[in-house]
């Protein structure tokens, strides 16, 4: 990754530098030089670095340090008396005041080397350096890694400063929220004073239509084909350019004052649709204030990914998989060396508990999985599995478990049912309340949904479709298998003991119920899939979005750690199947293993810290440069 990109400033106009020092310099070394040659008979090849702080030369800004910097990188062959590094102070100076000048005559070298660290010229040789000293060695070594004029690179930065941390979030689903505070939480660890906002720049600060995008998400997330239908419209690259220039028209100025106030040291926008105004701000800003605030775009899409999320002007984009990786390079024309595939920020809770508990499939993890069961009191004997439907409890959720708990009942699976009903206060309640022997009962009522001729247009996507016909086709040889190997009926007192169904509220602990369970039923959320992912567990996915989430669908599929199933009977069947197949489930788990990245959260915040941070350092010294102009 590189380090730091080329400074964009413009530099103010050159003073005319004294020429009294530099000749000094000179001066002196040739005296050095000339006076060693009659003082000692055997000589070494050495070099020797001079480095200045007098007041003299520092008073002139960052635009007269190169010339400084040409000194003290040249190499100079000298013989001399001795090998010890002397670090002196001269009492006097051109202007009379005192000045500390380091002079570095150490280490025998077979060549040369112009520019080398203090470091590494005094590593194999003895060197006598008072500890009062140290500070101008710091000096020295910052003043031999400044870049010259035309340098790619600045000096590294070993200090870790707090930063002010801004976001870029909608909640147009919970993802975007979720990943914005998973990289918060690992700035406030990883920098510690750092601060952090959200801010929703259409809510704040958009016109019609783009501050009810918020509203219009909670519409068209209830009626999928009409996210479809927009989805599809709005990405393509005549509506791109239509809305680029309308909002920048329209919302541009009143969204560069709000970012301003909130003085950021860096943007991460985790929305796509908060990438092309706020760059054209921060350009404005930095014209302005002479302050350059870096900008990154973290993708929080696993399969799919909108054309709005991509786009040059940014330092890097944080992609989550290969396919979004393409799909950057051929829709947004993003260079390679700007794309970070390091995968999907996820909560550190997640990172933390596969840390403890290694590999579920191994006899370490199962030990460990057992004992989060037993914390959660979960029956651990048995297998578990876990039901999600987002955070609002959502997606037929209540025919689901129904349909789940008949089929287990009747395949004679023991298992605990966990249902996450999320806010949604009336679906835990009904689900408390069923009455289970009824359900199994009058389980040969449930309406099956079956793949018929028109389903091709309503679903485009045609892996999705052939992944349909493959459960179809594997849900009627598992039923005529069940129906084969049953010798007896359990009775109502068996069935009763071996499937417990519990209703759970909005779950903040994910992490310990992912780790418990040993199948997720969920909607195809790329937060959810990557959480699963991350601690080994396969999935069992029962709806997704048009356009955004179908891609999701495809990147479970590929991977082999999951099916995608859509009537109830069916998703009960295929779950049924899996936890009578050991094999299986321990195949899936290994695939999802691969695809996870439990520490995408703190990869992302290490490199967007560095890049920051000497960016920062950048900033600072143009500050002081104006303050001297």
């Amino acid at each position: 990754m590189n380090t730091l990109p080329t400074h964009h400033h413009q530099p103010p106009p050159r003073r005319t530098r004294p020429k009294l020092p530099r000749l000094f310099l000179l001066l002196l070394t040739y005296v050095i030089s000339y006076s060693g040659s009659f003082t000692q008979r055997r000589t070494s090849s050495v070099i020797v670095v001079a480095a200045s702080s007098s007041s003299s030369s520092s008073s002139y800004g960052k635009e007269n340090r190169p010339w400084l910097a040409s000194m003290a990188h040249t190499a100079f062959t000298l013989p001399i008396r001795s090998s010890n590094m002397v670090v002196g102070k001269n009492e006097t100076s051109n202007d009379g005041s005192g000045s500390d000048t380091a002079v570095a005559a150490a280490a025998t070298v077979a060549e040369p080397v112009v520019g080398a660290p203090v470091s590494d010229v005094c590593r194999d040789v003895d060197v006598d350096v008072d500890v009062e000293d140290g500070a101008r060695l710091d000096l020295m070594q910052q003043v031999l890694e400044s870049p010259e004029d035309g340098d790619e690179e600045d000096a590294a930065v070993t200090v870790k400063r707090p930063m002010k941390v801004l976001f870029l979030s909608s909640d147009t689903g919970g993802g975007h929220r979720a990943s914005a505070e998973s990289l918060a939480k690992q700035f406030e660890r990883l920098y510690p004073g750092s601060t952090y906002d959200l801010l929703d720049i259409w809510t704040m600060d958009g016109c019609l239509p783009y501050r009810t995008l918020v509203p219009a998400y909670k519409h068209l997330s209830r009626h999928p084909l009409q996210w479809g239908a927009l989805y599809h419209i709005s990405n393509t690259r005549p509506y791109e350019m239509l809305t680029d220039f309308h909002s920048t028209l329209t919302c541009e100025r009143k969204i560069r004052r709000r970012i301003a106030s909130y003085e950021p040291d860096v943007v991460v926008s985790v929305h796509p649709t908060m990438n092309n105004v706020p760059i054209i701000s921060l350009k404005k800003l930095e014209k302005e204030t002479g302050k350059h605030v870096p900008f990154f775009t973290v993708v929080t899409d696993f399969g799919s990914g909108h054309c709005t999320w991509f786009h040059k002007g940014v330092e890097k984009v944080f992609v989550a998989s290969e396919r979004i990786r393409k799909l950057a390079k051929r829709r947004g024309s993003v260079p390679s060396d700007k794309l970070v595939q390091v995968g999907l920020p996820i909560r550190r809770a997640f990172a933390e508990i596969v840390d403890d508990m290694g590999d579920r499939t191994t006899p370490e993890g199962r030990i460990y999985q057992r004992k989060i069961r037993e914390n959660l009191n979960i029956d651990p004997d048995k297998k578990t599995i876990l039901v999600m439907g987002g955070g609002e409890g959502v997606g037929g959720l209540s025919k689901i478990v129904e349909a789940l708990y008949a089929e287990l009942v009747k395949s004679g699976v023991d298992c605990n049912i966990l249902v996450v009903c999320g806010r949604n206060e009336k679906l835990r309640n009904e689900i408390a309340a069923k009455d289970w022997n009824e359900i199994v009962e009058t389980s040969k009522k449930l309406k099956r949904i079956r793949h018929v001729a028109f389903l091709r247009y309503v679903i485009p996507n045609k892996r999705v479709r052939s992944a349909m016909s493959r459960a179809l086709k594997q849900s009627k040889e598992a039923k005529l298998l069940a129906k084969a190997e049953s010798s007896s009926v359990l009775s109502k007192e068996e069935i009763i003991a071996n499937v417990n169904v519990t209703p759970l509220g909005f779950v903040t602990n994910m992490a310990d119920y992912m780790v418990a369970s040993d199948i997720l039923i969920s909607k195809a959320g790329p937060g959810t899939i990557a959480e699963a992912a991350a601690v080994g567990l396969p999935i069992m996915i029962t709806s997704y979005l048009p356009g955004q989430e179908a891609g999701n669908v495809d990147v479970v599929l590929d991977g082999g750690f999951g099916e995608y199933k859509v009537s109830p009977p069916d998703i009960a069947e295929g779950v049924a199947s899996w936890l009578q197949d050991e094999d299986q489930l321990l195949k899936m788990s290994q695939c999802a293993y691969a695809v996870g990245a439990p520490h995408a959260s703190e990869d992302i915040v290490l490199a967007i810290g560095e890049s920051t941070q000497q960016w920062m350092q950048v900033n600072d010294e143009t500050a002081d440069t104006r303050k001297r102009i």
